[in-house]
């Protein structure tokens, strides 16, 4: 289970899982109060993307890129619009 450092990393490497087969894709959050941190894990239960971040810029990252794959998730040409990183 690769954990990546890098925010870009992580948000490309998760966008081509989830174009790859939108189907299996899963996305986790996890906040965790006792350390500050939060978590977002990026699944098709074969390959498993994981990002912990205690940062609060990183939160604002995460939270524009969580809205943004949703939006993905319910539109009906998923495939062919695709996620802005920063």
């Amino acid at each position: 289970m690769p954990q990546y450092q890098a925010w870009e990393e992580f948000s490309r490497a998760a966008e081509k899982l989830y174009l790859a087969d939108p189907m299996k894709v899963r996305v986790v959050l996890k906040y965790r109060h006792s350390d500050g941190s939060l978590c977002i894990k990026v699944t098709d239960d074969a390959v498993c993307l994981v990002y912990k971040t205690d940062q609060a810029q990183d939160v604002k990252k995460i939270e524009k890129f969580h809205s943004q794959l949703m939006r993905l998730m319910v539109a009906k040409e998923a495939r062919n619009v695709t996620v802005e990183a920063e």
